[in-house]
């Protein structure tokens, strides 16, 4: 019974955008906060976003404000994110969690935190920019 499911990866070149999604079944959506998160090779995760269903509110990590936007769908049970400007140290695996929407903001985004603080999580999508 899949939870999340991540999608939209791909490969482009620097410069180029993508827009990842990630689908939520519908009570995963309405109950929680839905997070990005990347990990490039032989690096930690790093969080990059979130948002809350419920209001919409939105945090972004500083590392990819102004350039990857969140944004979500409540129809569609989806959230995405608008990658815009990549560069080649974008390059990750994507992934999506949940988090309790108190918990959308600096302190589970900026700061690493064990998996398993996090309910749920996609199973990941591969982001390949070339220079």
């Amino acid at each position: 019974d899949v939870q999340l499911q991540a999608s939209g990866g791909g490969s482009v070149q620097a410069g180029g955008s993508l827009r990842l999604s990630c689908t939520a079944s519908p009570s995963i959506f309405r109950d929680y906060a839905i997070g990005w998160f990347r990990q490039a090779p032989g690096k930690g995760r790093e969080g990059l976003s979130c948002i809350t269903s419920a209001d919409g509110k939105t945090y972004q990590s500083e590392a990819v404000k102004g350039r990857f936007t969140i944004s979500s769908d409540t129809a569609k049970s989806t959230v995405y994110l608008q990658m815009n400007r990549l560069k080649p140290e974008d390059t990750a695996v994507y992934y999506c969690a949940t988090l309790l929407p108190f918990r959308c903001g600096y302190y589970y985004i900026n700061i690493p935190r064990r998996k398993d603080e996090y309910d749920y999580w996609g199973q990941g999508t591969q982001v390949t920019v070339s220079s």
